[in-house]
């Protein structure tokens, strides 16, 4: 069960929901102000940087998946687009600098902590910038890309789609 399914009470005014069916679903609703908690998909970006025939690849520093191998990426900010996001999560991770491409593909990641993640996956190509890992990863580096080393399934299917 994500997080997000385990409020008892409303965010906005404290009052205990009630489970009722809302468009069709069972949804926690608070009866005093109308809140409806809504278990949407929390949007996610992942780059794809190549370099010859190699790849740009995090060593997860932090749970879900610490010690793991995934492409450089990470939640979307209020007030990002998308390839924003892209851009942020990519420099925060590995310090390179890069620019959005074009998108490869959306895609429905599992989520112990969220239910659902939406990963939009993006090529980037290189502008700057210096290899560096992040506060939240432990090594960066290209490599081949091996699939099944990578952590994610969604970014699994991005490398296939891209590599292979």
């Amino acid at each position: 069960m994500s997080q997000r399914n385990k409020y008892k009470y409303c965010p906005i005014c404290a009052t205990k929901l009630k489970t009722k069916m809302i468009e069709g679903r069972k949804r926690k609703q608070c009866l005093k102000c109308c809140w409806i908690n809504y278990l949407n998909p929390v949007p996610a970006t992942a780059s794809l940087l190549k370099e010859k025939d190699k790849v740009l690849v995090v060593t997860r520093g932090i749970e879900p998946c610490k010690d793991m191998l995934a492409l450089p990426g990470g939640y979307m900010e209020l007030g990002e687009t998308p390839e924003d996001s892209a851009q942020r999560e990519l420099y925060e991770e590995t310090g390179i600098e890069g620019k959005v491409e074009r998108l490869i593909g959306v895609y429905s990641q599992k989520s112990s902590q969220y239910g659902s993640v939406l990963v939009l996956g993006y090529l980037v190509r290189k502008t700057g910038g210096s290899l560096r890992p992040g506060s939240d990863v432990s090594a960066v580096e290209y490599m081949k890309p091996d699939i099944e080393k990578i952590a994610f399934e969604s970014h699994r299917k991005i490398l296939r789609e891209e590599t292979c």
